[in-house]
């Protein structure tokens, strides 16, 4: 009886991560605010917005350095494949555009996030962890990387 005992509270306690994880996941629109994180040295603020068409942007608003250490000037994102693209400065660049929430899974996901580090778009899945953290899953031929966006206190 014990042991069952046990393991009841063992599936309980397993169960109430999944059931906050999923109360943030649980409408689209929770997605919707500011985020900041941390990409190798580059400390940075982005913005999730709601586009018209109901799918969600993601663009940078502040970065720790905006500014090229070779010119003093404001960093551009040079590595961008888009050559229109290349004079846009790095603290303005849209990370995720038409992001899509998949109700049936409770994620974000069917749009491609761009690393302006390498200069590089990668499909993207989006949902909220227990802890209140937005992981973002970036995958390119199977090769994945997650970041994480810490929400910004209001």
């Amino acid at each position: 009886m014990k042991r069952i005992l046990i393991a009841l509270t063992a599936v309980l306690f397993a169960m109430l991560p999944a059931s906050a994880q999923s109360a943030k996941n649980s409408s689209a629109d929770n997605i919707i605010g500011k985020y900041e994180s941390v990409q190798g040295t580059d400390a940075y603020k982005v913005e999730v917005s709601k586009n018209e068409d109901g799918t969600y942007k993601a663009q940078i608003y502040w970065m720790k350095d905006p500014m090229d250490p070779k010119t003093g000037k404001k960093a551009l994102d040079v590595k961008n494949p888009d050559k229109s693209l290349r004079t846009r400065p790095c603290d303005q660049i849209v990370l995720i555009q038409n992001l899509k929430y998949l109700s049936a899974k409770k994620v974000w996901g069917d749009a491609k996030i761009y690393d302006p580090q390498r200069g590089i778009k990668a499909n993207v899945t989006a949902q909220f962890l227990p802890d209140g953290r937005l992981s973002l899953k970036a995958t390119v031929l199977g090769i994945g990387e997650t970041v994480y966006w810490t929400p910004v206190e209001k």
